[in-house]
């Protein structure tokens, strides 16, 4: 029996830990070398363990505020060669650390992190666990060999727009990949909490399925890769977005979030596969929206009337019986009452209406507070007009103000000017006969025993002369 010595032995396991694992080795900068381990493999009972991961997502810097007091926090989505994801967090002093330190797309290793089961709500990728980093983890870029490896292309799990409403029930984020149809324009709501401005933006994506879906974008993402569509949509750009949120409302719809990330035009066979489809086939496919017909049944949230209705379709007695219904009308507004109540004042923390105790102090049910300023919010009705007939709709605020270009406070200044409202009667005007495009939601409501339908502006765009072309085509395509 041959003998071998400890040191030996300890030598050969080395060499051949070494030749075996090639770049899957820490750099020395960490301290002595460590096996890196596959994200798949780290569970929370765990002790010592390093990856080595790609940035695949960031999220911005953002502030909160609870309980356990107060800080910065942001997370980032990793992937390993593998092609397994995980999501991992950073709160207070680690996230002021380690904020620069994270790129996008670069390669890194991490040790010294914790694990705990991830919230499947808020998750963002398919893994049981979520990762925590302190101020203690450490952090370390791969140099320039270390960080070649490339992303597999399962880390995009794209869902088709077909097939979006099938997933609704499970709350999950998904990933989508599609031509953008059209692009409206920047809009602002205002946070509940604090009235804070948020930016906003719809566009509408097609895919393979024939089918659209509206997708909202928010906040830096609305203004920045929303200007940047709005520029290319004579192009007919295409749009990867990881990580959006899937609701049910107006049937289905997605929107971005602080995770999303998204790619104009990307370079990969998928999106040239749905270019080629549709330059052949997709400029003039016939098109309905996304959960018009739900598995198991119709979607009662959406109308019969798919992509586009008339209002003679809109205000037939039975229209919005049971559930709401939503219709796409392109209409003019033919008439506004100039002597309506056209706003209410509103308590500037939560919107809601308020008492005026005095010329300097309101009073908010909602908040339980007396405040020595307000807001006025517009509550306007107006009359819609297409070929096919007229109706009366509701527009609030943040409708009402797309559509009259001012705010209900610099309205009513308007208004009380002294001896001449020419201002405010010309601001009430250039909103009439002007070709939008509405969404309007139709509901019956019940008055004094008495049946009404009441019908809703939800959403308004001015008319895209190309989309709607492309539209009209499509109709008469199909015949």
């Amino acid at each position: 029996m041959t003998s071998v010595s400890l040191k030996s032995v300890e030598t050969m396991s080395t060499v051949k830990i070494l030749e075996g694992q090639g770049a899957n080795m820490t750099p020395t900068k960490m301290g002595l070398s460590k096996r890196v381990y596959p994200i798949l493999s780290l569970n929370p009972y765990q002790g010592n363990w390093t990856i080595k991961v790609r940035v695949t997502s960031k999220s911005p810097l953002r502030t909160f505020k609870n309980a356990r007091g107060d800080g910065n926090v942001f997370n980032v989505e990793l992937t390993d060669e593998d092609g397994t994801q995980i999501q991992a967090t950073m709160f207070k002093e680690a996230a002021d650390k380690f904020y620069d330190v994270l790129q996008l797309d670069k390669v890194y290793f991490i040790s010294k992190g914790s694990l705990r089961m991830a919230n499947k709500q808020y998750a963002t990728v398919k893994n049981d666990y979520e990762m925590t980093l302190n101020s203690n983890s450490e952090i370390v870029e791969a140099d320039i060999e270390s960080s070649t490896f490339k992303l597999p292309s399962a880390t995009y799990n794209f869902t088709k727009i077909s097939d979006l409403g099938r997933h609704i029930s499970s709350k999950r984020f998904v990933d989508v990949l599609g031509v953008v149809q059209s692009v409206g324009p920047l809009t602002t709501v205002n946070r509940k909490s604090n009235n804070d401005e948020i930016p906003k933006r719809d566009i509408v994506l097609l895919d393979q399925s024939r089918q659209t879906v509206v997708l909202t974008l928010w906040n830096n993402m609305a203004v920045k890769e929303g200007a940047s569509l709005a520029d290319l949509i004579a192009e007919s750009p295409i749009l990867m977005a990881k990580g959006l949120r899937l609701s049910d409302f107006q049937g289905v719809s997605l929107s971005s979030t602080m995770n999303t990330m998204v790619l104009i035009n990307p370079v990969i066979p998928d999106a040239n596969e749905l270019r080629t489809w549709y330059e052949e086939d997709g400029r003039t496919a016939s098109l309905t929206p996304a959960g018009a017909s739900l598995p198991g049944g119709t979607n009662q949230n959406r109308s019969s009337f798919t992509d586009r209705a008339v209002l003679s379709d809109i205000i037939q007695p039975n229209v919005g019986e049971g559930k709401p219904m939503y219709f796409n009308v392109r209409a003019y507004i033919s008439f506004i009452k100039p002597d309506q109540a056209m706003w209410y004042l509103a308590c500037q923390t939560c919107n809601r209406k308020v008492v005026e105790q005095s010329s300097s102090s309101y009073w908010c049910e909602g908040c339980q507070n007396h405040y020595d300023k307000c807001s006025r919010r517009y509550i306007m009705q107006a009359k819609l007009s297409d070929s096919s007939g007229e109706a009366w709709v509701s527009a609030f605020n943040e409708q009402a103000e797309s559509l009259l270009g001012v705010s209900a406070d610099n309205l009513s200044e308007m208004r009380n000017q002294a001896g001449d409202d020419n201002q405010y009667q010309n601001a009430v005007r250039k909103a009439m006969w002007q070709p939008c495009v509405y969404r309007i939601s139709a509901a019956q409501t019940e008055y004094m025993s008495e049946k009404r339908q009441r019908l809703t502006v939800r959403t308004v765009v001015p008319v895209d002369w190309v989309a709607e072309s492309k539209h009209l085509l499509a109709k008469i395509t199909k015949g």
